[in-house]
């Protein structure tokens, strides 16, 4: 069950955000993944920064993902991205844990990506973190702190009553976060967003981005809500998605 109803907005259509890459379409955080994206129309591509036991920086989702194949390093990602096939592409770099901050925002400098990247963290010290090492940097808190998406399965019926607690708490939350400066924009996994926390992001000044969405009516229902975002897994749902969405093409 969804806390978001079926609005209708006149404002801009969403950004359309790849998860992973395109994680539905090719293992996600890989070349493939990417370029899945990439030539499914997406305006911005996520993707996962992780570091292992012998302290290299790879893109990969957890541990178990990154055992699972070869990830890429961190160089190699930033390398395929700042190339001119993705030019006009924005990208979400979504640090898993706190720690290497600084080895980030120096991989997206040295390639002249941070005017078109938004690092997220749902660790508000990494947040905090990469505003002293790159003021100019926008930045994401995602929300809620997770370690996988607790919405599915047999977690579905507790996570939706945590959920209504959480979202009647999220809008106060986020407004002060954007008031202190210290984030341009709140990743809010769909099931918090409500008309109240866009309203209180949106009165701060912030963009509301939303993930991870893999049904289209849910999709279309928070672009008709008017959030900035939408993160899914399979950017072909925005192709078959309402006019609320097609605008963004």
């Amino acid at each position: 069950m969804s806390l978001v109803p079926a609005l209708s907005s006149t404002g801009p259509a969403p950004k359309r955000v790849g998860h992973k890459g395109a994680d539905a379409l090719a293992p996600g955080n890989t070349p493939a993944s990417f370029e899945a994206a990439r030539r499914a129309g997406v305006d911005v591509i996520e993707f996962d920064v992780l570091r292992l036991n012998d302290g290299r920086l790879v893109l990969a989702h957890d541990l178990d993902d990154a055992v699972r194949r070869e990830p890429l390093t961190l160089d190699e990602g930033l390398d395929q991205l700042a190339s001119e096939a993705y030019a006009g592409l924005e990208l979400d770099v979504d640090l898993k844990w706190p720690g290497y901050e600084r080895e980030v925002v120096e991989g997206l400098r040295a390639r002249g990506l941070v005017e078109r990247s938004l690092v997220s963290s749902m660790f508000t010290r990494s947040i905090d973190l990469i505003g002293e090492f790159a003021p100019e940097l926008r930045r994401g808190w995602s929300v809620p702190r997770v370690r996988r998406d607790y919405t599915r399965r047999r977690w579905a019926i507790p996570a939706f009553f945590g959920a209504r607690v959480l979202a009647a708490r999220l809008p106060r939350q986020a407004a002060a976060m954007l008031a202190a400066g210290r984030c341009e924009a709140v990743i809010s996994h769909w099931m918090l967003v409500s008309p109240a926390l866009l309203g209180s992001v949106h009165a701060a000044g912030g963009e509301l981005w939303v993930w991870t969405v893999d049904d289209r009516p849910r999709l279309e229902r928070l672009a008709a809500l008017g959030v900035d975002a939408i993160i899914t897994n399979d950017p072909r749902l925005f192709e078959t998605a309402g006019p609320a969405i097609a605008g963004a093409a």
